[in-house]
């Protein structure tokens, strides 16, 4: 299995919706939207066309803003 390096950083959402670490990701087909779990739902992110530099990473990164959620159905 080949690791690939994160493209995206996904801005937004509620404060608590998730951890730095875990917004910067990599994804497969970014013409896509994501969605990310998060205890009983699902966050949703939409590619927003702009890019942002990660100076740590030192890697130019996709941004994706949010755009709502959904509550798993029981």
């Amino acid at each position: 299995m080949t690791v690939q390096s994160p493209n995206v950083i996904l801005s937004g959402g509620p404060a608590t919706s998730l951890e730095e670490l875990d917004r910067i990701r990599y994804v497969e087909d970014t013409n896509a939207k994501v969605k990310v779990l998060n205890g009983n739902r699902y966050e949703h992110f939409e590619p927003t066309g702009g890019t942002v530099v990660d100076p740590e990473l030192e890697l130019e990164l996709l941004v994706y803003a949010y755009s709502g959620h959904t509550y798993i159905a029981e």
